[in-house]
């Protein structure tokens, strides 16, 4: 690793990390836009996953109800990058991971609930879209694996979603401001496994930058935020972010 990077970061008291889906591809997660993801294999996939498409079609939800019955992320494990971060918080350092991931394998890690925010959902939960009323997912999976292909809620009638942000849906916006925050107060940003494509999350790397934040990317494939950044690794993540975390509590 570069000795100027690992100069950098020894000792950080403080550090955010923006989390991708490529953190979780060693857990047996694919991602989304890389050479095997998920929508570079089957563009329109991403149907599914528009807000729009998902209330007003049934056999748009259908789909959307079957990729997640049969979804890796109900086996996945946290992987090596997982524990990393969550050791690093547990030597000390004052870590806060802001993810776009929805599989809860931050927290599996070991890593506090109230250390991880969401910006995109859970998977873990599904709500209805017509009343307050939520369900654990495995519950509604279940309906799902019974034949009830595009499962109501049993309440009031209304569409159920998974507790996710789809697209054309907006993140919410004291998560947003509170992810903005905890970056702003960061002494080192680590964005890993992002395409940063995705906005207003990917964004959050310029917050950081003018607030005079050392930003560091660690991704496999060029991103619209590289040149923004202190440093960039294209190393395994597996592999790096551990090697990063052990500098950091050096």
């Amino acid at each position: 690793m570069d000795g100027k990077l690992i100069d950098r970061i020894r000792g950080a008291r403080r550090i955010a990390a923006l989390t991708g889906a490529g953190i979780s591809t060693a857990s047996g997660i694919p991602d989304y836009r890389g050479p095997e993801g998920v929508w570079t294999r089957t563009p329109g996939a991403a149907n599914a996953f528009t807000r729009k498409n998902f209330l007003a079609d049934a056999a748009v939800r259908r789909q959307f109800w079957r990729t997640y019955a049969g979804h890796a992320a109900w086996r996945a494990e946290p992987n090596a990058a997982h524990r990393a971060l969550a050791g690093l918080d547990g030597a000390g350092v004052a870590v806060r991971v802001l993810t776009q991931n929805v599989d809860g394998l931050h927290q599996r890690a070991g890593l506090a609930a109230r250390k991880v925010l969401e910006l995109h959902g859970t998977m873990r939960t599904t709500r209805c879209t017509g009343c307050p009323a939520r369900f654990p997912t495995p519950e509604v999976l279940s309906r799902v694996e019974n034949g009830d292909d595009d499962p109501a809620c049993p309440h009031c009638g209304g569409i159920l979603q998974l507790d996710v942000v789809l697209f054309g849906q907006m993140l919410d916006g004291e998560v947003l401001g509170h992810a903005r925050n905890i970056e702003a107060a960061s002494g080192l940003f680590v964005a890993i496994g992002s395409s940063l494509q995705v906005e207003p999350a990917a964004s959050l790397c310029t917050v950081a930058v003018r607030a005079g934040v050392t930003l560091v990317v660690v991704n496999r494939e060029p991103t619209p935020y590289d040149e923004d950044a202190a440093f960039v690794l294209r190393e395994d993540i597996e592999t790096v972010v551990p090697e990063l975390c052990a500098a950091m509590a050096g």
